[in-house]
């Protein structure tokens, strides 16, 4: 099956997860602790691959990053408000 986006990078959220993290005042590490608090296990390798775009993110990722970092899912998608129900 032919890939829809052919380029390397696995997932489109991580530079937005880096932001996000950032402008919360995070490193890494810090939230992949936090994440284990939610039982989210990911480790600070995956959370640097994530944000490089090299690792797919899970949707239970993806929602304990959003609640960690106090941002929807869909800000983490770049995607504005009615985008995502095709609005």
């Amino acid at each position: 099956m032919k890939r829809i986006i052919d380029t390397e990078q696995v997932n489109l959220i991580g530079p937005r997860i880096k932001a996000a993290r950032l402008a919360a005042g995070l490193s890494q590490k810090q939230l992949s602790e936090r994440l284990e608090l939610l039982a989210v296990y990911t480790c600070r390798g995956s959370i640097s691959r994530i944000e490089h775009g090299k690792r797919a993110v899970t949707d239970i990722e993806i929602a304990g990053i959003a609640k960690i970092l106090q941002v929807s899912p869909n800000e983490l998608f770049g995607w504005e408000d009615g985008e995502a129900s095709g609005q």
